[in-house]
């Protein structure tokens, strides 16, 4: 997640490969088997996707950046007079399909890193480190999660018991079909679960005086309102100035909302996940490229953000590549699970 970030402050080409040829390279040696696992894949498919849509609706509907190097000239489109500053078709410029691959790269890359993020974090794991305020919502997750598959063998099952029946299982009158004893089957599952999980006591929460409970209320949210602006301040340019310090104040609010609210539901657990040396080195590498890349984007601008008029190639900065360089550590400093 921290290379999604420093992927939002550049539109180096040459960066952005190294930004995407780090979080692959991690993925490859440290993927697990799990089927979480397999959505990297769709991932690289989406941001493949992404550049295709950016250079095309550039290439469609024109781009503001001006140009000399005619690529091809388009039929334009006429369109009425409220549609000013939309045209379709008309002159396509080398500089104009560049930027626009930039700008796709970028967001391709981000979307890449996520997808790593998902391929490499176990959802069990994640949901075992939710704090005590979001265990109701760490319960619902997993009551969803082990559903899903339920849900999907119900549906083959059915599926199939129609086919050898010779009914249809396919259009709308084979969904209905199929959909209702799915759907009924659930509602007895949720109904057995709920009881076991009253039996074990489930959602009861501890007395907290009603001035705990405001506070909280008014820290999370605080909290989260500072997290979204100070993000957004952040993957902007004009909101460099103050999106840090927003973001940081937002994040510590928020914890201590999470931390006081925690109180309603004590509890224990079960072997809790440590968080050792290795968790340190890897969050530790991917707040360190976060953290340079941005103060690289300050200081020099023009290295991270390479022009498109004239058409020139863009150069790899020296040091902001070897800060992408620290993404590698992972690779090398975790073990890798026995497969």
């Amino acid at each position: 997640m921290s290379l999604g970030v420093a992927a939002t402050r550049t539109t180096n080409p040459l960066l952005l490969a190294l930004l995407l040829a780090a979080s692959g390279y991690v993925v490859a040696t440290h993927r697990s088997p799990a089927p979480w696992a397999r959505s990297y894949t769709a991932f690289v498919r989406l941001a493949l996707a992404v550049v295709v849509i950016r250079v095309l609706f550039a290439v469609a509907l024109g781009s503001p950046i001006p140009g000399t190097h005619t690529l091809l000239t388009l039929p334009e489109v006429p369109l009425p007079h409220w549609a000013q500053g939309i045209r379709l078709g008309g002159r396509v410029t080398a500089e104009a399909v560049l930027f626009a691959a930039y700008d796709g790269l970028k967001l391709a890359t981000l979307l890449v890193c996520v997808g790593a993020a998902n391929a490499l974090a176990s959802p069990s794991r994640l949901l075992k480190s939710l704090p005590g305020a979001l265990y109701e919502t760490g319960v619902a997750v997993v009551v969803a999660l082990t559903f899903a598959p339920h849900l999907i063998a119900d549906v083959r099952r059915l599926r199939a018991a129609r086919r050898l029946r010779g009914r249809p299982d396919r259009g709308v009158r084979g969904l209905l079909q199929v959909g209702l004893p799915v759907l009924e089957g659930a509602l007895e599952r949720s109904v057995a679960l709920a009881a076991a999980m009253e039996a074990r006591g489930y959602g009861r929460t501890a007395d907290v005086p009603a001035p705990v409970r405001r506070t909280t209320t008014a820290l999370t949210l605080g909290g989260l309102l500072g997290v979204c602006a100070g993000t957004y301040g952040l993957l902007t340019a004009e909101g460099g100035t103050y999106g840090l310090p927003v973001l940081l104040a937002g994040v510590l609010a928020a914890l201590a909302g999470l931390r006081l609210g925690g109180r309603r539901s004590p509890r224990t657990r079960y072997r809790p996940d440590p968080w050792g040396a290795h968790a340190w080195l890897v969050t530790g590498s991917g707040a360190a490229v976060a953290a340079l890349l941005t103060l690289a984007s300050v200081r020099d601008p023009e290295a991270l953000h390479p022009g498109v008029v004239p058409l020139v190639a863009p150069t790899l900065p020296l040091w902001p590549a070897v800060a992408v360089l620290l993404a590698l550590l992972p690779a090398f400093v975790v073990p890798r699970e026995p497969s």
